[in-house]
């Protein structure tokens, strides 16, 4: 499998990496999957919410992956509306005639 990489100056790295986890809106927090209802709520023992366990490089490299698939999707729909359109056009006047008529 081919590999595509960047590269980042040492001093941009947090720069990036902050600026598209905050462009994406990745939230430091996310719901605790494991809260329960039935419980009270506990910081310690119950919490509602956790520390997000997807850390902001694998947000961002997730996200960089989406932004290329979404980009290329959308390229091949494109792609495939004009080459139907061209086909479309060249059969664009059926021959239709009413029998009835001279």
């Amino acid at each position: 499998m081919a590999q595509f990489s960047i590269e980042i100056a040492d001093q941009d790295v947090n720069r990036v990496l902050n600026a598209v986890a905050k462009n994406y809106n990745r939230s430091e927090k996310v719901e605790n999957p494991a809260f329960d209802p039935g419980l009270p709520e506990s910081p310690a023992t119950n919490p509602r919410e956790i520390d997000n366990p997807e850390s902001v490089p694998v947000f961002v490299n997730r996200i960089v992956r989406q932004f290329l698939s979404e980009n290329v999707r959308a390229f091949e729909v494109k792609e495939a509306k004009r080459v139907a359109a061209e086909q479309a056009n060249q059969n664009a006047n059926p021959n239709i005639s009413d029998p009835q008529l001279p």
